[in-house]
């Protein structure tokens, strides 16, 4: 019988004719053959001769096709992060892309293409298990069918690598290129493959033995991130045909009483433990519980468009257009969850104000006869607006939106009044619950005793899903645990975790690093007002950090972030690279015209021109009048560069080229048409540019959405 579970060490055997995989631990495993050049996988019954042993490997992240070649992309370092019900966890240290031919045509795209996706996974938070499904929660992985391989026991939203396992799932299923071995066509369900498909997570795991009223518990924290429409800040926002929404993540907080311990924290599952005097455990009962929450962008389709302007240009479609996508997207959030509270915490005037609006607008439309109420105070006019269905007709009707005036209930660092939402939701809390499950000593297979369950979600979003979220989720992360640990009698009624100077200073700083680690992987930098999150106070020094940290999202955000979108769009299939016309049809090379390419030299040329005047030792009886002309005119020419670019600030954003949104197209050519009516420099623009007008983004039809 073929293992559910893959292969924690693997062998990789090179020759001139395949690549082979076998696991020394399990010798009587089939051997993963793929065929070079052609990339075609089969099975082998017993090793491979001729082949010569690379090395030894942590799994296989995946296949992935480029313009000339497949690479299988090995995990090459992992390291350990502890225990998790028993089950080690790892990080992706490092990774290595294994050609499957020798390239005798060099193609500059192809070398480009390998750039970004090492770029993209040496910055990549990935993690797996062996022999735990990290993409599930707790109450997920308690209802899965655990007669399932690991890896059609995944989440599909957090399989970050199902993309790039796609030809070892179509050779398992049946669908795939599969090769000839002795003769035969191998065809059919392939069980021997399911060893060689690693699930990997995208998103940020923490475990932390520790106590709370000399109480020992594992506190786990668990940020899992969508792989659909993933994708960087700017460039992506709001909510796509499919029902899937920008910077979805899904965060859960676990904590483990009665755990044995283990190198690296954890347990081992299925052995017994000490007991602790708890209400409610059994004895040497080992005590599961988790509570999950989500975030996402507004699910309507919006978009920020970069101009270089330190406030991007915001872009909200109507609301109708959107109905049938957010429908697909709540329709999925409650089968999964549940009810759903919509925590919105955009600003209530300015131009988050229009974003706003449309949700409020979106939710009237899919609930119900829906019933609102608004509250004011001394501080805000609209310090909450709820919207309710009136009763129950149909699924939608599930949909709880509460807006929360944040900006202004919190103005002036009193980060401390946002418990004024957890006060308004407190009925609604205490009847959503958490996750409650019981492993009984020496029970082998690990199973969960259900005790109690989750029935509802919050939903919560910002702007940007960061920074005032991230304030928000830590606040109800920290009111679910002082319930779980009162349900179990760690506390008494009244009492929080947060008396405990030693856990209430490990909790922040584990809330703090989820928000810096989700904010990197959007944003480019890590999380605003985390001092807050880190102390519970506001101060200077905090808002200094993240003065830094907004200034180097601007600088990420306009410059870099391209390149980053490019590199999420290969290794997610959302960019299929063509095979054709290779060497002549160049994505990444700059087709602006050579003058508009030119302004920002000749800024550069300016400033140095400026500062070489002004630090030259000039002579006592030397001329100065020719000196201060040279200066002037340089000045002049640097302040035009600066107007030009700020006022043409599209031609100089570093756009995706892959998959350039369609604003991002059209406000290009915007931009460019401009440029030409420029006194200056528009009788000097090649009409007739190297190629259309929109030819550095132009190149849509070099990849195809992959519909999955």
């Amino acid at each position: 019988m073929a293992s559910l579970l893959p292969f924690r060490d693997i062998n990789v055997h090179a020759s001139a004719s395949h690549y082979a995989f076998t696991s020394p631990s399990s010798p009587s495993s089939p051997t993963l053959v793929v065929d070079r050049p052609s990339g075609d996988i089969r099975l082998n019954d017993g090793t491979l001769l001729g082949g010569k042993r690379v090395s030894s490997i942590a799994g296989i992240l995946g296949i992935i096709k480029l313009r000339l070649d497949k690479y299988i992309i090995i995990i090459t370092k992992a390291q350990p992060q502890g225990r998790l019900k028993g089950h080690m966890v790892y990080r992706v240290i490092s990774t290595e892309f294994l050609p499957l031919r020798e390239r005798p045509l060099r193609d500059p795209d192809e070398d480009t293409y390998l750039t970004l996706l090492k770029a993209l996974l040496r910055s990549s938070p990935l993690y797996f298990s062996y022999s735990l499904d990290l993409t599930n929660s707790f109450q997920r992985q308690a209802q899965s069918d655990h007669s399932l391989p690991l890896w059609k026991r995944a989440d599909d939203r957090f399989f970050w690598n199902k993309f790039a396992q796609t030809d070892l799932i179509d050779f398992r299923t049946g669908g795939g290129n599969a090769s000839t071995t002795a003769g035969k066509q191998q065809s059919g369900q392939q069980l021997g493959v399911d060893p060689y498909i690693l699930p990997v997570m995208f998103g940020m795991l923490r475990i932390t033995t520790t106590r709370v009223k000399a109480t020992p518990l594992t506190f786990i924290l668990i940020s899992r991130r969508s792989r659909h429409r993933g994708g960087t800040r700017y460039l992506s926002r709001g909510i796509d045909d499919n029902g899937h929404v920008s910077n979805y993540n899904e965060t859960e907080q676990i904590v483990i009483l009665n755990d044995t311990g283990g190198n690296l924290g954890g347990y081992a599952g299925g052995t017994a433990s000490q007991s602790v005097n708890s209400t409610g455990s059994q004895g040497r009962d080992v005590q599961i519980m988790s509570y999950v929450q989500t975030r996402g962008s507004v699910p309507v389709y919006w978009a920020e468009i970069n101009t270089l302007h330190y406030t991007p240009n915001l872009q909200v479609r109507a609301v109708d257009a959107a109905v049938t996508a957010a429908q697909k997207h709540f329709d999925e959030q409650i089968s999964i969850y549940g009810d759903n509270y919509l925590v919105n915490l955009v600003n209530q005037r300015g131009r988050e104000e229009r974003v706003k609006r449309a949700y409020e607008q979106l939710v009237r439309a899919l609930v119900s006869a829906p019933a609102e109420s608004v509250s004011s105070n001394l501080a805000s006019e609209e310090s909450f607006h709820l919207v309710e269905p009136q009763r129950r007709h149909q699924q939608f009707d599930r949909l709880h939106y509460v807006y929360f005036d944040f900006h202004n209930e919190t103005k002036g660092l009193r980060f401390h009044r946002a418990q004024l939402l957890l006060d308004r939701m407190d009925k609604d809390l205490r009847k959503q619950q958490y996750f409650r499950g019981v492993e009984m000593p020496g029970d082998p297979s690990g199973q969960l005793e259900v005790r109690n369950q989750q029935t509802s979600v919050v939903r919560t979003n910002c702007m940007d899903c960061l920074d005032r979220t991230n304030v928000v989720q830590s606040l109800l992360a920290r009111r679910a645990l002082d319930a779980m640990l009162t349900d179990l009698g760690v506390l008494q009624p009244g009492e929080s975790a947060s008396n405990d100077s030693s856990f209430d200073l490990l909790f922040r700083n584990v809330w703090a690093d989820n928000a810096d680690v989700v904010s990197k992987s959007y944003s480019g930098t890590g999380a605003l007002k985390t001092d807050f999150t880190r102390t519970g106070k506001r101060g200077v020094p905090g808002m200094m950090q993240d003065l830094n940290s907004s200034v180097t999202r601007y600088v990420r955000n306009n410059f870099l972030d391209g390149p980053r979108q490019d590199g999420f769009d290969l290794f997610l299939g959302a960019f299929l690279p063509s095979s054709s016309n290779i060497g002549s049809t160049l994505l990444f090379v700059d087709r602006r015209p050579v003058l508009i390419q030119s302004v920002p030299y000749l800024l550069a040329a300016s400033l140095f021109m400026v500062f070489i005047g002004t630090v030259t030792r000039r002579l006592p009886d030397s001329a100065t009048f020719p000196l201060r002309i040279f200066m002037m005119a340089w000045f002049a020419v640097g302040v035009w560069c600066l107007y030009f670019i700020y006022t043409h600030g599209m031609l100089y954003v570093n756009w995706p080229k892959l998959n350039p949104p369609q604003w991002a197209s059209e406000g290009y050519n915007e931009a460019l048409t401009s440029a030409r009516k420029d006194r200056v420099v528009g009788p000097f623009v090649n009409r007739q540019q190297r190629g259309a007008s929109n030819a550095r983004i132009s190149h849509l039809e070099e990849g195809k959405k992959r519909i999955e």
